[in-house]
């Protein structure tokens, strides 16, 4: 060992911090190596928990990713030996391991080599991609098993970021390796026409991350940061490795542009900030310019912007716009409607109902608000009533506007808007 001192209480940072970079690599090797998705899975974990115990005692190493694989390696070769499986198998992976060094389950560790080039996203996290957000999984599931061997989250994180109990955390990603492993899935990057197939899973799975991170369904924050930025560098990555599909880059352009007004969406004491009343100065205009590229780029790749673009292009021009007035509404009203006809969806409607309240005036958006009262997909929703509590104050009409804002309240999970909304309130009473 030669990283960091022995005793050292920064050890345990650096296995965090080592494991959030490399657990997907780690992984995927461990997968390929073994044949094993699930197999490969606990022994990272096994690997990882080693690391927990051993750098701070003894110093972080100077290739702290090579002795996490070649741990997880060694486990694997254990776990063959436990299974009596001295085959050919075990017999590659022990030749492809040297076993002349040191020995495994707790012996010293030094690991020269790693299988892949620091600087080269490789097939095996592609491959880690589509197997997590495999269709025989669940949604929840999907998003519980990428977060953990795509995004290297812990099952505490990824409980928070679920709003679920740890140990329903765990029980799902359980539960999905299991199913994995019954269905048979091989550990392998999926052909062109299955990746094209699954690949709106993915992405799926990418967006319901950030969209709970950057306005959470619960708790005391408006934005989650860690949860937004994790399903920003999951895009990322998805870009560079399959860089000839519009929607990839139409989604990485709608997190960059969206995640670019973070910075004025919150005051000083983390209170919610409304669109017309944010500094436009505090937009982080290098994730506006990333945006706008990756945009630019989803409509050269592509032949038409796909519904993650056209949400990308909606929020564009927000991007761009000096101010709320300023804003090009009736863009957005049409991006909104050709959204509307690719993928239609309630949400959908309910947002070019506000489009048009900026574009063309309340009393026009109003009836195609009354059109969505019985949709299931706002019956548990703060969403509803609160847009029409809007349009209806800003008609004037502030008996029923009130019982809307009110109903709203009730609905509202995440305490930051839920006092935007008490204010509205209150603004209602004070006008009289």
């Amino acid at each position: 060992m030669s990283g960091s001192t022995a005793g050292d209480p920064t050890g345990r940072g650096a296995v965090a911090a080592v494991w959030r970079i490399e657990s997907a690599r780690i992984v995927g090797a461990l997968a390929r190596y073994t044949g094993d998705f699930a197999l490969a899975e606990d022994l990272a974990q096994e690997a990882l928990a080693e690391a927990l115990v051993t750098w701070p005692r003894d110093g972080v190493p100077h290739n702290p990713a090579g002795w996490l694989l070649t741990v997880g390696r060694r486990r694997a070769i254990d776990a063959f030996r436990r299974r009596s499986a001295l085959d050919e198998k075990y017999a590659a992976l022990a030749h492809d391991l040297g076993e002349g060094g040191a020995t495994s389950g707790g012996g010293p560790v030094d690991a020269d080599d790693v299988p892949w080039d620091p600087d080269q996203i490789d097939d095996d996290v592609l491959a880690l991609m589509f197997i997590s957000c495999h269709p025989v999984l669940s949604r929840e599931a999907r998003v519980a098993l990428t977060l953990r061997v795509v995004g290297g989250l812990t099952s505490d994180e990824i409980a928070k970021a679920c709003l679920v109990p740890t140990a329903t955390a765990q029980a799902r990603i359980t539960r999905a390796k299991k199913a994995l492993g019954a269905a048979g899935v091989p550990f392998e990057v999926p052909t062109a026409e299955e990746r094209t197939k699954r690949l709106n899973s993915v992405l799926n799975v990418i967006y319901v991350i950030f969209t709970e991170g950057s306005t959470a369904s619960s708790g005391d924050d408006l934005i989650r940061f860690d949860l937004a930025g994790e399903a920003q560098r999951l895009a990322r990555v998805l870009s560079r490795l399959v860089p000839d599909q519009p929607e990839v880059y139409g989604l990485l352009a709608l997190l960059e542009l969206t995640a670019a007004r973070f910075p004025a969406r919150t005051g000083p004491d983390g209170e919610p900030v409304l669109l017309e009343h944010q500094d436009r100065r505090r937009w982080d205009r290098a994730a506006i310019r990333r945006g706008r590229a990756a945009l630019a780029r989803a409509e050269q790749v592509g032949r038409g912007l796909g519904a993650y673009g056209l949400q990308a292009a909606i929020a564009e021009c927000h991007a761009v716009a000096p101010s709320v007035e300023e804003t090009n509404w009736e863009r957005i009203v049409l991006l909104y409607e050709a959204l509307g006809r690719l993928a239609p969806s309630p949400v959908v409607d309910l947002n070019r109902a506000v489009a048009v309240s900026m574009a063309r005036g309340p009393a026009e958006a109003l009836p195609i608000v009354d059109g969505l009262a019985g949709s299931d997909a706002f019956a548990h929703s703060h969403l509803l009533p609160s847009v029409r509590g809007e349009l209806l104050a800003r008609l004037g009409r502030a008996d029923e506007a009130r019982v809307e804002f009110e109903h709203a309240v009730r609905l509202c999970g995440n305490e930051r808007e839920r006092a935007v909304l008490v204010r509205k309130l209150g603004d209602l009473s004070a006008s009289g």
